[in-house]
């Protein structure tokens, strides 16, 4: 009986949720109100304590599973009746799944630090303010700072997580404001938090600013070995190897030696830069100094020689490696599978998935990418699907590859088959990205599914992801040839609940 009712349940939630009444053309606010109502209810009973189906589940995938079925005007009640309590390692847990869909955490962020004797931890405090600011929820994300502020839980890495994401937006000064007020929290700044900004700085293509901030800081913080290979980072990506040099020069002369860190940094710059024989220069001259390179480094010479299509240097790479006593990871064989894939020899990638296999060396979602990308470049969508189908028993996919696959399935009028991708990513309880969600709407309004495209934006803004101005648009043009401006109102009301927040401390 027990069962009956949960599947009829499961019927008439996916009824809801399949066909909103927002996107139908005889728009009706109240019939929307009363669905919800019915709805709601229905939730309560699904998720409360006297469910014995549910009650041996593991607590966090029950908590995903109301964040993710449930209405949103509901979850704070639907969550209550539950009966679940939630610790702070079950905070953490559910924070870090629902990192993808801003609003969406920091509702049950919210709902869990008002349960009876419970406190979040420092580092769910640290993935809430991440989650904010991917959505550029900056109000609510200085909030939280003060927050912890008033708990006394406040430390350098929280200013260094803002730093990370306003860097990340390219919002520059908004990144240095955010370390020069550090003091005014009472978290003194120190070299750490210096370094991170210039990290911070680099890795968002602004190495030019680092360097001013390092050359007019340096009185204030003594440089170490770190400061100069961020720095050297920087300028290797730009990529401008003169002054990567120069960097190197200044850092040697102020008796800052070179280490595996440095090294590493600038066998990945030479590479990218396709300055693959001085790479190599740069691991001899390792050796010579006693300074043996590791796995990671291996691996940024097979990859480039793999990508150059060099199949064969990359092996050699790869079996000097072993004879040099180092053994392959899972970094060096992908990288390995790249250069196969590349040369369009997938039968020795396939070689390479087995040997992994031998040595218990578990794929992850990077291997699968790169495979699937090489075979959807070629045109072989039923190579890769099936080999999506082998690797999902192996690893967890990630964002890319859903997004791949669904962006495959959408291209060769196969929506069904994009569809039944993402009813797999909702049953394996991952939360799509912002261009996970544009893929599959861009497909569907490619095909003119319109009503469908709408129910899939208005699950992404539920969630706490802003769409891109590109989807909407197209969208919107639909929705406007159809006459349906009831249903364009409501969604632009909804899309303002994600306005972008202006600075705030």
């Amino acid at each position: 009986m027990l069962k009956w009712i949960m599947l009829r349940l499961r019927s008439k939630v996916c009824e809801f949720e399949c066909k909103p009444l927002v996107c139908n053309k005889n728009f009706n606010m109240s019939r929307v109100r009363s669905s919800c109502s019915i709805v709601f209810s229905m939730g309560w009973r699904l998720y409360g304590s006297g469910s014995t189906s549910l009650e041996v589940m593991d607590p966090s995938r029950r908590i995903c599973k109301i964040l993710m079925s449930c209405p949103k005007v509901g979850i704070e009640q639907t969550l209550d009746d539950s009966g679940i309590r939630v610790s702070p390692e079950l905070a953490e847990q559910v924070l870090k799944t629902f990192e993808n869909a801003g609003m969406l955490a920091y509702r049950f962020f919210e709902w869990a630090g008002k349960q009876h004797h419970f406190s979040h931890t420092v580092k769910a405090y640290h993935t809430m303010i991440g989650s904010l600011a991917k959505i550029r929820q900056y109000q609510i994300m200085w909030d939280l700072v003060n927050a912890m502020r008033r708990q006394g839980v406040l430390n350098i890495e929280t200013f260094c997580v803002i730093m990370r994401k306003y860097a990340r937006a390219q919002k520059v000064e908004e990144a240095i404001y955010t370390f020069n007020i550090m003091e005014k929290y009472d978290v003194v700044p120190n070299l750490a938090a210096f370094n991170s900004l210039l990290s911070a700085l680099c890795k968002s293509k602004n190495v030019r600013k680092a360097q001013e901030l390092f050359d007019r800081m340096g009185d204030q913080f003594e440089p170490d070995a770190k400061s100069y290979s961020i720095l050297l980072e920087g300028w290797g990506r730009a990529p401008n190897l003169p002054k990567m040099r120069e960097v190197l020069e200044e850092m040697t002369g102020r008796g800052c030696e070179p280490d595996i860190i440095t090294y590493g940094i600038m066998v990945d710059s030479l590479c990218k830069a396709g300055r693959v024989e001085e790479a190599v220069d740069v691991l001899r001259e390792m050796e010579f100094k006693g300074c043996p390179p590791t796995s990671f480094i291996y691996s940024m010479l097979i990859h480039t020689y793999g990508t150059e299509k060099r199949i064969e240097d990359a092996v050699s790479v790869f079996f000097e490696m072993q004879r040099s006593g180092v053994k392959p990871d899972v970094a060096v064989y992908n990288a390995l599978i790249t250069g196969f894939c590349r040369a369009n020899r997938f039968d020795d990638a396939f070689k390479v998935l087995g040997e992994m296999e031998d040595k218990d060396i578990t794929p992850n979602s990077r291997t699968c990418n790169v495979i699937l990308n090489s075979l959807i470049s070629l045109g072989k969508n039923e190579d890769a699907y099936r080999v999506f189908r082998k690797m999902i028993k192996l690893c967890e996919p990630d964002s890319d590859t859903y997004t791949m696959m669904i962006k495959m399935f959408c291209e060769s009028d196969r929506l069904e088959m994009a569809l039944k991708v993402w009813k797999y990513m909702a049953l394996k309880q991952f939360i799509p990205s912002m261009h996970t969600f544009s893929v599959l709407i861009n497909g569907l309004c490619e095909k003119g599914e319109v009503s469908q495209a709408c129910t899939f934006l208005e699950e992404m803004i539920e969630k706490g992801i802003q769409p891109p101005g590109s989807t909407f648009g197209k969208l919107r043009h639909l929705l406007l040839k159809e006459g349906r401006e009831d249903v364009l109102e409501f969604l632009v009301e909804k899309m303002n609940v994600l306005i972008k927040e202006p600075l705030c401390d």
